[in-house]
């Protein structure tokens, strides 16, 4: 390690594109405060990459299926037993190799998805951070149910379920969700093993802010040494201190920015509903059928992302029909430049941590319509905590209908009932400025994670 640095972070993402992301983003505020940083990935994710980060340093290590991630497992049981095998091996090869380079590894930041990484860290006397993606109301959550305190998964009879930490008690229809996924059961297993050893850790370091989550962070803070330290979006669209951090620079697909951008720049003010399920989530057919005529009748134009996997689902003709002047469809976009147009009113999403992050950090209201794990909690938040959306209510059958649609984006974006809505966008997007720029209370943190790490190294 050069003089120049103050320690050596390994940072050991879960190879999914919405964790490696908020990961990365840390590492650059860490750079930033001179910590040397090596990003540890699969070979499988680099082979795939579109866009790969050009400031970091990456090496690969192997989950044991480097032809085909996750997928060549065949089962979620299956990639993850042998990614703790392969992984724990290929990554104490990786830290013996940077130490006999002259680079030694201070520390492991480690995804508590991947929680056999704190074994590595104590065999080579390493401290450890694990940093969580998700926000701290979710991530409580999943800690009562390791402690037994909560079932998992609800049943209907619990109308409200009390959770230590949470000012006001919450339905079973607001509890992360695993219903109908195939090995939910070890799914479940997974989240809730994320504390299965964290007593063991130095750092417990979370992708929130303090002023967005008072209570529960107080709360956890005894359990755990929590640091929050985010929101992780690129510096230029918070506190613009790290001038070249414009983007994430990891995009598993292709954007197409400039159909996006000159698109949108045709479209009057707060104008725009933007649709965007993220990289995993997919719809089942005929909720894209009510969400494509939804959107059609609704009297805002729109820029819906449909990833070409999902592209089959759309009702016959739609596209064909679709005019430019009402709606463009795209596989992948730039979401932060995206949400940070003027033109868009209302962001419809399924509510994954990071899109929720993004929106309310460029200050842009929800409709919420959840799918499955964190999504039912953090858009309850959004409607009941912080104010900032609606969520697009469910029938029986577990469909939002059009009518829901088209009524949930008018309230946001046009009637008076949306306005507090509005309002209250501004104002946590000034607030998540201020927690990452200078003196904010993440920055804080980050600062002093750093003077930590270089008492110890």
């Amino acid at each position: 390690m050069s003089t120049s640095h103050k320690a050596h972070c390994l940072i050991l993402p879960y190879p999914v594109q919405g964790h490696i992301n908020p990961m990365l983003q840390f590492s650059k505020r860490l750079q930033s405060k001179r910590v040397e940083i090596t990003i540890a990935t699969t070979k499988y994710l680099l082979k795939n990459m579109k866009e790969l980060p050009t400031s970091v340093s990456i090496e690969a290590i192997s989950d044991g299926y480097d032809d085909g991630g996750r997928d060549q497992a065949g089962s979620f049981v299956a990639y993850v037993t042998r990614f703790k095998e392969v992984g724990s091996d290929t990554l104490s090869q990786l830290i013996q190799k940077l130490a006999n380079s002259g680079c030694p590894v201070n520390c492991i930041v480690y995804d508590p998805y991947l929680n056999w990484a704190v074994e590595v860290a104590t065999k080579y006397g390493l401290v450890s951070a694990a940093f969580f993606t998700q926000n701290c109301a979710v991530d409580n959550i999943y800690y009562h149910v390791h402690k037994g305190v909560i079932k998992f998964p609800p049943t209907q009879n619990d109308k409200e379920i009390i959770i230590p930490g949470f000012s006001c008690p919450i339905e079973a229809s607001d509890v992360p969700s695993f219903v109908f996924r195939p090995e939910a059961e070890r799914i479940i297993e997974m989240m809730v093993n994320q504390f299965s050893n964290l007593d063991k850790v130095d750092w417990v370091l979370i992708n929130s802010f303090y002023e967005l989550e008072k209570e529960v962070i107080d709360y956890m803070s005894k359990i755990y040494p929590i640091k929050t330290i985010g929101p992780t979006i690129p510096s230029m669209y918070l506190d613009k201190r790290l001038h070249d951090d414009k983007e994430y620079g990891l995009s598993i697909f292709k954007p197409m920015t400039n159909e996006c951008l000159n698109w949108l720049n045709h479209q009057p003010i707060n104008s725009v509903v933007y649709v965007s399920f993220g990289s995993i989530t997919n719809l089942e057919a005929e909720q894209m059928e009510e969400l494509a005529w939804g959107l059609k009748n609704s009297n805002n134009n729109f820029l819906w992302v449909v990833r070409s996997t999902e592209e089959s689902k759309l009702p016959k003709n739609f596209l064909e029909e679709l005019t430019i002047e009402k709606g463009l469809v795209v596989s992948w976009c730039p979401q932060l430049q995206v949400l940070e147009h003027e033109s868009i009113g209302c962001f419809l999403t399924h509510c994954g941590w990071n899109s929720t992050l993004e929106a309310i950090s460029l200050g842009v209201p929800m409709v919420a319509m959840p799918q499955w794990t964190d999504q039912p909690t953090n858009a309850k938040f959004v409607k009941v905590v912080w104010e900032i959306g609606v969520r697009a209510k469910q029938d029986e059958k577990e469909i939002v209908r059009r009518e829901v649609i088209e009524e949930c984006i008018k309230l946001v974006i046009e009637e008076e009932k949306g306005k507090l809505i509005r309002e209250n966008a501004k104002k946590w997007k000034e607030i998540a400025r201020i927690v990452v720029d200078e003196g904010g209370s993440s920055d804080k943190n980050i600062e002093e994670f750093v003077s930590k790490l270089a008492t110890i190294s």
